[in-house]
């Protein structure tokens, strides 16, 4: 199956966006024509974005301008709306990672992509899971913005190189090169995951390691060079740099033992793998996941910012939990 430009084939050889030149563009018949075809596409759309940016806050901010430009252009002259929403997609989306726009640099500690729930839908919109892990958005941070583009549209839509050429303005010939360099870019970075549930299994036994400060267990779950990641922006007893080694995270944690004091866990999927929302009673304190391979855990990561936490991390059973509770347990998680 092919890719959103793709996915129907009424969408590449069927009628304009407006079937009969009696509906003028700016009527109430063509603006709805126009609602359709963006809502039909939207879950798409909001995929390519998303893994563009690691952030489903900025992803929603991009559709909406895309839905603006969808809405005053002159939808009549457009043959395939859905490839036509998905160029602007990834070209708004390159614009906003080539911009000031991107993550600032006063940003404190280490970053994390924002968490998004894939219960509902596993592969957010695409063909396939791909580029939508942690690890694998991790890595895609050091792709130049085209080769991120190029990346997510063959590896998750199932793009042809002459359709990512079209969408980047290129050629067949450079799309080859783009995708080449960072296929080769993510292989030299990223490990090959686990199973789901084999990720699933090694956290449980993580979190059972950890509150119970339990050393010998969790060197024994850890990879070697497993490194332990906070994204707290600054937050009061977040790590703000990244403990590497099976030893030193094992040490990390032991220290931390107060943190499960009074402490909820409710199981949760974001980004394709099996995570746990924090509670303190009623008020989300973070997220945890990792992130494994056949040597074991070799990231765990720390989700403590809550601008991040928001309802599209959470399933819809816990999107009422808005609130955020301060990290203010006796003892500290400093590295």
């Amino acid at each position: 199956m092919g890719g959103i430009a793709r996915r129907n084939a009424t969408d590449r050889e069927g009628p304009r966006v407006t079937e009969s030149a009696e509906v003028e563009p700016g009527s109430a018949e063509n603006l709805e024509q126009a609602v359709a075809v963006f809502t039909r596409v939207r879950p798409q759309l909001f995929g390519i974005a998303y893994r563009m940016l690691s952030s489903a806050t900025e992803a929603e901010d991009l559709l909406q301008d895309v839905w603006l430009r969808w809405q005053t252009y002159d939808r009549r002259s457009v043959e395939n709306p859905s490839a036509f929403l998905a160029a602007s997609t990834t070209r708004l989306a390159i614009n906003v990672l080539q911009s000031a726009r991107v993550r600032p640099e006063t940003y404190i500690g280490p970053w994390l992509p924002e968490p998004v729930d894939t219960s509902a839908d596993p592969y957010l919109g695409a063909e396939r899971g791909e580029a939508l892990e942690y690890a694998a958005l991790l890595v895609m941070e050091k792709l130049t913005p085209n080769e991120r583009a190029a990346y997510v549209l063959r590896e998750a839509f199932d793009y042809s190189y002459a359709e990512i050429a079209d969408v980047l303005q290129s050629t067949e010939p450079a799309v080859r090169q783009l995708i080449s360099r960072a296929r080769k870019h993510m292989a030299s970075e990223r490990k090959t995951p686990v199973t789901a549930a084999r990720q699933k299994e090694l956290l449980a036994s993580f979190l059972k390691a950890a509150q119970t400060g339990d050393m010998d267990a969790l060197e024994k779950l850890f990879a070697a060079d497993v490194a332990s990641v906070s994204d707290g922006n600054g937050r009061p007893r977040i790590a703000r740099r990244v403990v590497v080694g099976a030893l030193p995270v094992a040490k990390f944690l032991h220290a931390m033992s107060w943190f499960w004091d009074g402490v909820d866990l409710d199981w949760i999927i974001t980004n394709g793998q099996a995570a746990v929302l924090v509670r303190h009673g009623d008020m989300v304190s973070g997220m945890i996941t990792i992130s494994a391979s056949a040597d074991g855990i070799d990231q765990v990561l720390w989700m403590f910012n809550p601008d991040k936490i928001t309802a599209r991390s959470r399933p819809a059973g816990l999107a009422a939990e808005a609130r955020f509770a301060d990290v203010t347990k006796p003892g500290s998680a400093r590295s």
